[in-house]
């Protein structure tokens, strides 16, 4: 064997205990019991340590070392070479111990933001929040960071970004996300909020949850749906990813919309190469491509007239009160305007200023700038500034998210990165003749297909604004989402 086969082999024994702390990460979410809690948090340490160790073992810098001065000429090998070293450096940065100890803050973290969020109160989860970000400071400070302590953190998410050269992409394009917005949301007013509500049990839910979320792609025999507060999608290995989503009996279109925008991250990574899997290869590239392919199965997929003219039907059968909305108030409904608190059931229009604030809290934390105990004000006034009108509480506001709990600064960026992604990535699929026609008769094979093919099976073998110049034949322009959300909310 050669020193990049023992590399490979070293990586795919990575990826097991990795796969395996994940299923505890999944079962965590879903159905721990809370008294559980504690002994989750050392389970995971424990992994998390030896997971850390394999990484930054004698072996794997030999097999490393000897793959560079070795390199197989195969140019998916010389790519994996290359992600090896770049995780090998920045595992090497942090010891083990720092390692274990952000695993805990995790675990506990998350239980503590469950239940402060519960109660609406801040308080509770702030220590957390302060070991966290302490956690989240030592670890910046170890790798190293050309401007901002940001920068290093938002490496963990988006290969090759730059905070500087984010906030530029989002400068450029403020301007114009708050002036749609505020007009999409004046031209909503006349749209009832309430048309849809109703009587919609769960069971049925569930049924066209699972036959859309099918009938788009994903693979129901290497995968499944369960229920959780915050919805996610896991990738737990070859053959296994699980989706999340949450109910509300009194309307159907959340949890749908949820099951769209995880069944597209679950696409992604069941498009991802299985012979790859365990090497950077057959790994997602970035959260800001990832997060396009959810918001383009979501938003420009199934808010889409074509959509819903094949699905209608259907939801009317399930729903029998449906029948009384055409589909014309139905589609004005879905896509109706209206500033909200919760990022998560905001609509596209003023999605991104959900994003522009998180992004603006999470720099001044690090910098800094801005004490723990502060946040729940500076979150206030900065959305009141943005939006308009008041926070009612901490639950609707600094609480709303998972991600801090998670450890996860850095993170609320490639949100934003995934809109502007995933329009310029449409609009570069329909340019093919035969995928628009058979996107306009709600045939979307060919265009999950497009996105095999051109996003998922080249997993990170190329930087993100590679693999878009790839696609597209540009790196990230937000003129593509802007255009769209003219398109959809200001026609």
């Amino acid at each position: 064997m050669s020193a990049y086969d023992d590399l490979c082999t070293l990586a795919r024994e990575r990826a097991l205990l990795s796969t395996t702390a994940a299923v505890l990460g999944w079962d965590q979410e879903t159905c721990l019991p809370p008294a559980a809690v504690p002994y989750r948090a050392a389970q995971l340490a424990h992994l998390s340590g030896q997971i850390h160790q394999l990484a930054t073992s004698a072996p794997w810098l030999k097999a490393l070392e000897g793959a560079e001065a070795d390199p197989p000429t195969d140019p998916t090998a010389a790519a994996n070479i290359r992600e090896f070293r770049h995780h090998f450096d920045r595992a090497t940065c942090l010891p083990r111990k720092l390692v274990e100890e952000a695993s805990t803050a995790s675990s506990l973290g998350k239980a503590a933001w469950g239940e402060a969020r519960e109660r609406s109160d801040f308080s509770i989860f702030a220590p957390h929040l302060e070991t966290l970000l302490d956690l989240a400071r030592r670890q910046a400070d170890l790798w190293g960071y050309a401007e901002e302590p940001y920068d290093a953190l938002l490496e963990n998410y988006e290969r090759g970004a730059r905070t500087s050269d984010v906030v530029r992409t989002f400068d450029s394009c403020q301007e114009d996300l708050a002036s749609i917005a505020s007009e999409a949301v004046e031209r909503s007013k006349s749209i009832p909020n309430d048309l849809l509500l109703g009587h919609y049990p769960l069971a049925d839910q569930q049924t066209l949850n699972q036959e859309i979320a099918e009938s788009i792609g994903f693979d129901f025999e290497a995968g499944r749906i369960d229920t959780v507060t915050h919805p996610f999608c896991t990738h737990l290995g070859p053959h296994d990813t699980r989706l999340t989503t949450r109910y509300d009996q009194t309307e159907f279109t959340s949890s749908l919309f949820g099951v769209l925008h995880e069944a597209g991250h679950g696409m992604y990574d069941q498009g991802l190469r299985e012979s790859e899997h365990g090497l950077p290869s057959g790994d997602a590239v970035s959260l800001g491509i990832h997060e396009s392919q959810s918001r383009l199965w979501e938003n420009h997929v199934g808010r889409s007239r074509p959509f819903w003219e094949r699905w209608y039907p259907r939801a009317t059968e399930l729903f029998p009160h449906l029948a009384k909305v055409s589909l014309d108030d139905f589609l004005r409904t879905i896509n109706r305007a209206n500033y909200s608190c919760i990022r998560v059931e905001s609509d596209e229009a003023t999605y991104d200023l959900h994003i522009l604030l998180r992004v603006d809290i999470e720099r001044r934390m690090l910098r800094g700038e801005l004490q723990v105990a502060d946040v729940p004000k500076a979150w206030n006034e900065s959305f009141e500034a943005l939006f308009g009108f008041p926070v009612p509480d901490d639950a609707h506001g600094c609480l709303q998210d998972i991600h801090w709990s998670m450890g996860g600064l850095g993170y609320f960026p490639t949100y934003s990165l995934g809109n502007l992604n995933a329009a310029q990535l449409f609009n570069a699929a329909r340019r093919e003749t035969s995928i628009q026609s058979a996107f306009d008769n709600a045939d979307f094979q060919p265009l999950l297909t497009w996105m095999q093919q051109n996003v998922h099976t080249p997993g990170s073998t190329l930087f993100p604004q590679d693999l878009m110049k790839q696609a597209t034949g540009e790196t990230t322009n937000p003129a593509h989402h802007l255009a769209h959300l003219r398109e959809r909310f200001l026609p």
